[in-house]
């Protein structure tokens, strides 16, 4: 084959379908032929993003490609890497199915166009002598072959033959190495295994055998090393090959590091339900960090992000750490429940999808939250942390956005799939895998990924004892993690144990209305396997202010209640709404007003009452300089219940849940994840576009036409037309069938037209198929979609 383009259009469907499923973002968007794909795929940034997902004994391998000579087979690569060969072709073909090699004769591989330029110092070694050398001016290479050799220098110096003669004597630099001295080789074994250059100075001295004085200018002088610029120098690959004894690499094995770590229980059910509970109160956190966030929420900082002071609050009031709660609100945000309201002095506010997570079961909550975090580029574990410019890192800041963040959460998570049963992989052995996994993503905020991965998947209820749960690892295989979490989580109660202490146990999850309602009645006590509640004036006098009545508080009570209501309970709730709104709190500032002078007379002669600045307006009415907020918390202070009170007389119901933020569109809902092109009818559609503009471009050439195109002819007619419920089903109908259709699109004038698509994807807004009348893969609107017909077999 005359050219790597070539070599792709020769390959099979199979192997282009494996080629784009190992490597999606070449598809987007979908090249024109593959002529362009092979242009796109040996660009510096495509090269260097699919070298970063080899292991690193499949990069030895392509390394090993580099430095031995074109056109070399995987027998020849095995014995220069001492390696067995069926590891060996097994890094082969994941090296020709990722087209980073490409062999055009059969079994005689060479390097793909672009990686060559991807690698300074392939296996650690320097260019050959004859590429080291090629920068000395013609004398210079006469002199120094001269003094190698002992020969005179005749007529004039021909460069590429001293060239060859010094490449021949460099082959076999033993006895210059001996010759230079003990110390001089010293300084080779020191680049000997790479990085092959170093630093000295004046390089370009001119030596020679007979005056050369120190080690490094005997060096010079026979040609151990070559000088690149003034100050620095390259050991040539032949001479650190002798120097290694012909090894490309040292300590190279096919094989991963083994995983080492604890024990987790002996049974397995153990590990499961540990982090089933771990799952649970992730949940129930998220759920009452966001409940309150709804009702106090804590302002953006102009800079964005959340306050330390409020981050602290927060610890304070779920009892966790800071670094959980910034996890909790981190993975709130990434899963759509949590954002900022408006882009001037806004605040944290639960997000209208909150209200409808809130109607899923716990499972289902889970797994919102799990695939949230799993796929956010934000590392809450910088929260707290110095940046570059020595700045405070803030919790829902820009700062956390760390682009490497979902790729290493899901690699140590990958890890940790791939350990035997019972075995609770420890940090270290995490990170010594993952630099053979990965070894050219190897960083330090990597390696702290890992550590806050394993922190964060234990919070989660991802891993139980360390060890992976089996409904995690349906989430890693992008199945429904759902039903197998489900099962080990216990099922919601609506029934409490009211006890005559004004106490009620919840002896397990309560079902959402009822977990609301008794969380805006009730104070939480304790948690743990249940959760304890105490009803208090404060409690009570908070569920009245809500809007719900005496009657209605005690009758939701005795209909949840597992035991007949005790009579403290009812006394409690009946003495307290009588006080209740006995008080009107209006605005002056402030006043108070009741139908009782004397419950007046007794606030003005209560000392405490001193502070709320009250005066008497009328025998009912008292006046106060205080905004009406801080005389309502006063006089509750006092131990009295009253209420706001609105301009017209009415009495203004605070509603805990009142407070809701949009959330912003986002560009996912616009853009296309590089993922979605993994899905094989996705990349099938793909092939087929490339094949079609491959015949499209012979057609061109065969026929002169550059606008020619391999196109299906549009039915005649006007186009079709249905309504939009209609057209959505039928386009689903198809995807499943995998059936073409005959759409009227609207372009952006617009103008209708035609066109022949076989639906791979609707979603979001969007059809995504291969339209036959355009050769190509395309994104259709669905609102630009007038109408979807059939197209019978006869008409294919």
């Amino acid at each position: 084959m005359e050219s790597y383009a070539d070599w792709l259009r020769a390959r099979d469907d199979d192997a282009l379908r494996a080629l784009l499923t190992a490597r999606p973002e070449l598809i987007t968007p979908v090249p024109a032929d593959l002529a362009a794909l092979a242009a796109r795929a040996t660009t510096p940034a495509a090269v260097s993003r699919t070298l970063d997902r080899l292991d690193r004994f499949t990069l030895a391998v392509l390394e090993a490609l580099l430095v031995l000579p074109r056109d070399v087979t995987a027998a020849a690569l095995a014995t220069a890497l001492r390696t067995p060969r069926k590891p060996v072709n097994a890094a082969v073909a994941t090296l020709l199915r990722h087209a980073l090699a490409w062999d055009p004769r059969k079994g005689r591989l060479r390097p793909a166009p672009g990686v060559r330029q991807a690698f300074a110092y392939p296996a650690g070694l320097g260019p050959p002598a004859r590429e080291v050398f090629a920068t000395y001016p013609a004398e210079r290479l006469a002199a120094l072959v001269a003094d190698l050799t002992g020969e005179e220098r005749r007529g004039f110096p021909d460069t590429a033959r001293l060239l060859d003669r010094l490449g021949g004597l460099l082959a076999e630099p033993g006895p210059l190495i001996d010759d230079a001295g003990p110390e001089a080789r010293a300084a080779l074994e020191q680049l000997a295994w790479g990085p092959p250059v170093g630093r000295v100075g004046d390089a370009r001295r001119p030596v020679s055998v007979a005056t050369a004085a120190s080690p490094i200018e005997r060096l010079l002088a026979r040609g151990l090393l070559a000088a690149e610029d003034d100050r620095t120098v390259t050991l040539p690959r032949e001479v650190a090959l002798h120097l290694r004894e012909g090894v490309l690499f040292r300590d190279l094995t096919p094989e991963p590091p083994p995983l080492t770590g604890g024990r987790a229980p002996d049974r397995a059910d153990l590990t499961v339900r540990a982090a089933a509970g771990e799952a649970l109160t992730f949940v129930r956190l998220v759920e009452e960090l966001l409940e309150h966030w709804g009702l106090e929420p804590p302002p953006v900082l102009r800079s964005g992000g959340l306050a330390v002071r409020d981050l602290r609050a927060t610890a304070t009031l779920l009892d966790v750490e800071e670094w959980k709660a910034v996890l909790l609100a981190e993975t709130a945000y990434a899963a759509g429940l949590l954002t900022r309201s408006g882009d001037l002095d806004g605040e944290w506010l639960p997000t209208p999808a909150y209200d409808l997570w809130l109607r899923r079961d716990t499972a289902g909550r889970w797994v919102e939250l799990a695939r949230g975090w799993l796929r956010t580029d934000r590392a809450p574990g910088l929260a707290g942390e110095r940046d570059d410019r020595d700045r405070l890192v803030n919790a829902l800041s820009e700062a956390v956005v760390r682009p490497s963040a979902p790729a290493a959460r899901r690699a140590v998570l990958d890890v940790l799939a791939a350990a035997e049963p019972g075995l609770a992989v420890d940090a270290g052995a995490v990170r010594t895998r993952l630099h053979w996994l990965q070894p050219r993503r190897a960083n330090p905020l990597r390696d702290r990924l890992v550590d806050w991965t394993l922190r964060e998947a234990a919070a989660l209820g991802v891993t139980g004892f360390g060890v992976l749960a089996p409904y995690a690892r349906d989430l890693l295989d992008g199945g429904d993690p759902e039903p197998g979490l489900d099962k080990h989580l216990p099922a919601p109660v609506d029934k409490i144990l009211i006890q005559a202490d004004l106490t009620a146990v919840a002896p397990g999850p309560l079902v959402t209305d009822l977990a609301r309602e008794l969380a805006l009645a009730a104070d939480v006590e304790s948690t743990g396997g249940a959760t304890v509640y105490r009803f208090t004036p404060g409690s009570v006098r908070r569920a009245l202010d809500a809007g719900r009545g005496a009657d209605e508080l005690t009758a939701l009570l005795a209909r949840h209640s597992a035991t007949p209501l005790p009579q403290p309970l009812t006394y409690l709730i009946e003495d307290v709404a009588r006080r209740h709104g006995h008080l009107r709190v209006g605005a002056l500032s402030s006043y108070v007003r009741t139908d009782s002078p004397g419950t007046l007379d007794e606030i003005l002669a209560d000392r405490r009452s001193d502070a709320l600045r009250l005066f008497r307006l009328a025998p009912t009415v008292l006046g106060s300089s205080l905004p009406r907020g801080e005389l309502l918390e006063g006089l509750r202070a006092l131990g009295l219940a009253p209420v706001a009170e609105s301009p017209g007389g009415g009495v203004i119901v605070t509603r805990p849940d009142a407070q809701r933020a949009d959330p912003p569109p986002t560009a996912e809902i616009f853009r296309p994840r590089t993922e979605q092109f993994t899905d094989p009818s996705m990349v099938n559609a793909a092939v087929r576009a490339l094949r079609a503009g491959d015949e499209a471009t012979r057609l061109a050439e065969r026929h002169g036409e550059e606008q020619a195109r391999l196109r299906a002819d549009a039915p005649a007619g006007e186009p079709p037309r249905s309504p939009a419920v209609a057209t959505v089903d039928r386009l689903r109908s198809a995807v499943e069938r995998g059936a073409r259709v005959w759409i009227g699109y609207l372009d952006q004038q617009g103008q209708s037209s035609s066109r022949i698509v076989e639906p791979v994807r609707v979603e979001g807004g969007f059809l995504t198929g291969y339209d036959a009348t355009r050769a190509a893969v395309h994104r259709f609107a669905l609102h630009r979609i007038t109408g979807v017909a059939e197209i019978s077999d006869d008409e294919n």
